[in-house]
């Protein structure tokens, strides 16, 4: 019986005092968090539209009397494009113009009786009433009369006609269309990680099926305030120079964007460690204590990642051995990993 318990006991020892031993750091190897060219590179489909569109509608309801332009005929600011019958409009006009004379004459009179007072203040003042009331009849009769002659607003390229002379017109019948095409609206989107480097004034790029040899260079002019929650993406907009009018309202274009001297922090990629919808990397410190640190994730490139927060340059990241490695916990570095060899 006393030799079975000493085998026991013997055969116990040595996993007691194996279990109670401190082991030896896990070997790891690491990576620093280095600044490095990463161009700017994307490419996007936009859509293209006049800087300035309108539909010309004349603004009362009218029989149309005379067209005065060609369809697809640029104009200028203010040209005259159509007129409507004026009779009744110009009838109007005389009339209030008449009635303000009236109005005029008597007020004047009244205003020399009254200081003579044969006329109270009370009648004077409906007397100036009138006259203003008048005043602005005319004024209204004025802007009728306006309104039967159709100007462009704005220089540009018209449309095709949609009416004939002698057509009742109303504010819903469009007459033709006004484009200005000088120069070309296009916008396109690109996803949100490249907002904080995109900027305005920026060079892109662009082509068009229809003009498979050209390519139209543009700017970047302003960039949405807000982004889609459902794509993920923003709204660019960029204006293209269009002085031959090749590039017209609605076509489709390729949009390529291109920016060279952009810096970013770079890792290796296999130094990620994804748990759900987040990315951490573990950094070893100073005495080879690892911390793993949530990190936002930009642009990809073969074996290398962009990160936009969470790592500073010159910090060592955990390349090889990310499943031995545990937050607070020592590590030994066995190497540090050259990304650029």
């Amino acid at each position: 019986m006393k030799r079975l318990v000493i085998v026991l006991i013997l055969a116990w020892l040595p996993v007691h005092v194996v279990v109670g031993q401190d082991r030896a750091p896990p070997g790891v190897i690491v990576a620093e968090a280095q600044s490095r060219l990463f161009p700017l590179s994307v490419e996007a489909l936009g859509n293209a539209s006049a800087n300035e569109a309108i539909e010309i509608r004349p603004q009362i309801t009218a029989a149309l009397t005379e067209i005065r332009f060609e369809e697809g005929q640029e104009v200028e600011a203010d040209t005259i494009l159509a007129r409507l019958e004026d009779v009744e409009p110009l009838a109007d006009l005389a009339a209030a113009r008449a009635n303000l004379v009236d109005s005029e004459s008597q007020f004047q009179r009244s205003r020399e009786l009254f200081r003579s007072q044969a006329v109270s203040q009370s009648q004077l003042q409906q007397l100036e009433a009138q006259r203003e009331a008048d005043r602005a009849a005319v004024a209204a009769a004025e802007a009728r009369v306006s309104d039967t002659v159709i100007k462009a607003p704005f220089s540009g390229r018209l449309g095709l006609r949609r009416v004939s002379v002698g057509s009742l017109v109303s504010p819903s019948t469009v007459i033709t269309t006004l484009d200005d095409t000088r120069f070309i609206k296009l916008d396109f989107d690109v996803p949100e990680i490249f907002i904080s480097r995109i900027e305005k004034g920026l060079v892109i790029r662009a082509r068009s099926a229809a003009w498979p040899n050209i390519e139209f260079i543009g700017t970047v002019s302003s960039i949405d305030s807000r982004v889609d929650p459902i794509s993920r993406t923003v709204t660019i907009r960029s204006i293209i120079p269009n002085d031959e009018g090749r590039l017209r309202a609605g076509m489709f274009l390729t949009v390529s964007l291109l920016k060279e001297n952009v810096v970013a922090l770079m890792v290796p990629e296999q130094s990620l460690v994804p748990e759900r919808s987040t990315q951490s990397v573990f950094v070893v410190g100073p005495g080879g204590i690892v911390e793993q640190r949530l990190v936002s994730t930009g642009r990809r490139r073969p074996g290398e990642i962009e990160i936009i927060d969470g790592l500073a340059e010159g910090e060592q990241v955990i390349v090889e051995g990310t499943q031995k490695a545990r937050d607070g916990q020592p590590v030994t570095i066995l190497s540090t990993l050259d990304p650029e060899q």
